[in-house]
């Protein structure tokens, strides 16, 4: 991961599971966003711990170093690449040349899964010049190629098409999955349903922080930590400085998980995670002391098996409906324990009435969805009871509805109606759609 300056993740909250609606016969909750085919594997930790071995040996032979245009950053493609070739991957060796030297990418992409839906994970292969990088970030690409190992092992039938690749020169400026994504079409970037990046996933003092740039793939990682009972905050230290970027530019989704570099663990953090206080999350951090000593065994387990848990949960969900989307993406805000707002989406162009199966999408920012009621609103003044008042003490409402309008005419005015009904929490529509 490239330096900057200290910044520490606030705590946040899971926005998980799926939303109680009203016994209406006209509205029912969508299908799950993830249903899964096989039980998510638990990654071994010795398997990754092998892979890293494996890397410290070709820095040991190559200088103590595994950098952009020295011989032990190819070996350690080259070591990546023949395991994924022997399990039965479709690789891809992407060169490029900065600084001087040419430079490697290497994606791997597993057979079938739907095409036009990419899911895709990713971490750098390369150390800086300093040291072996097996934490920085080694650990990352360790994590990857076993849960990819993983997927061939389970004979994984994704409904996604699963992709995976590990950058070089990231220490340079992300110039590796710059290049990556510069040079893919419009066209294949709109298939990426989402990139995740690992970078540092076994710091020694470690720290658990989730990218909070997609609500979706933020969920996704955070429901790992919270089904282990373990605390997360959101990731800011790697904004705009890890290989999740140069996606994020372009309008791919992004999301992923980092354990801590230079930055100094507070005293409240080493209450929650263990750990000293007052030491950096990796006190080796770019410096020639990042070697297989340089490791907290349980952190690199956890972020492991977080790869595993998102591959599964997002390669193998139930795959997009198909249908004309129109979307209103103007933030509302929604006054607490006020009156009720609305957001307006108008539809065009659709024959005839709606379906009966009318997905809508709603993306809510609030810091108790419990107080929340939702109805969506058709041309004629029905309305649809999407979400009634509960208990539910979670933030956040970000779901897909399905609601049999088949008797409303499609085109016209629709509206989203949300209600704060109780005091002392705020929020505001993010966005939300409708699927035809």
């Amino acid at each position: 991961m490239l330096r900057s300056a200290l910044a520490t993740g606030a705590a946040a909250t899971l926005a998980a599971g799926f939303l109680a609606t009203t016994a209406s016969a006209q509205v029912t909750t969508a299908r799950p966003a993830a249903v899964t085919v096989q039980a998510v594997p638990d990654i071994p930790v010795a398997n990754v711990k092998a892979h890293l071995a494996q890397l410290q040996s070709i820095a040991t032979a190559n200088g103590g170093t595994r950098a952009h245009g020295r011989p032990g950053y190819k070996a350690s493609v080259d070591y990546v690449k023949g395991k994924l070739d022997a399990a039965g991957f479709t690789t891809t060796l992407q060169t490029f040349t900065t600084s001087g030297a040419t430079g490697y990418n290497l994606i791997a992409d597993w057979p079938g899964g739907d095409a036009n839906h990419v899911i895709m994970v990713g971490a750098h292969l390369d150390s800086v010049t300093a040291g072996p990088g097996i934490n920085d970030n080694g650990s990352g690409s360790a994590g990857i190629l076993e849960t990819a190992l993983a997927v061939s092992r389970a004979g994984l039938q994704p409904t996604k098409h699963l992709r995976f690749g590990w950058w070089g020169a990231e220490e340079l400026g992300m110039i590796g999955s710059k290049y990556y994504v510069n040079n893919l079409p419009g066209t294949e970037r709109a298939k990426i349903d989402g990139y995740l990046n690992f970078d540092m996933i076994g710091s020694p003092n470690p720290g658990y922080f989730v990218y909070d740039d997609d609500p979706k793939l933020e969920g996704v990682v955070k429901a790992y930590f919270a089904g282990v009972g373990v605390p997360t905050e959101i990731e800011t230290n790697g904004d705009g400085r890890s290989d999740h970027a140069p996606f994020k530019n372009v309008g791919i989704k992004v999301g992923g998980l980092y354990t801590g570099g230079d930055e100094v663990k507070t005293a409240a953090q080493a209450t929650k995670w263990g750990g000293t206080a007052g030491k950096d999350f990796d006190a080796c951090y770019h410096a020639s002391c990042d070697t297989s000593a340089n490791l907290n065994d349980t952190a690199l387990d956890r972020g492991s098996d977080s790869i595993a848990y998102a591959v599964w949960t997002l390669g193998t969900e139930a795959p997009p409906l198909p249908g004309t989307v129109f979307e209103n993406t103007s933030d509302v805000q929604i006054p607490d324990n006020g009156a009720a707002i609305t957001s307006s989406v108008t539809v065009s162009g659709v024959t005839g009435n709606a379906p009966a199966a009318l997905q809508v999408g709603v993306d809510i920012k609030h810091t108790y969805r419990g107080d929340l009621v939702v109805d969506l609103v058709a041309p004629d003044g029905s309305s649809y009871r999407l979400k009634s008042s509960s208990s539910d003490s979670a933030d956040d409402i970000v779901t897909t509805y399905t609601v049999n309008a088949s008797s409303e005419v499609a085109n016209g005015v629709w509206k989203l109606k949300v209600q704060d009904v109780a005091a002392q929490d705020t929020g505001y529509v993010n966005s939300w759609k409708l699927t035809f």
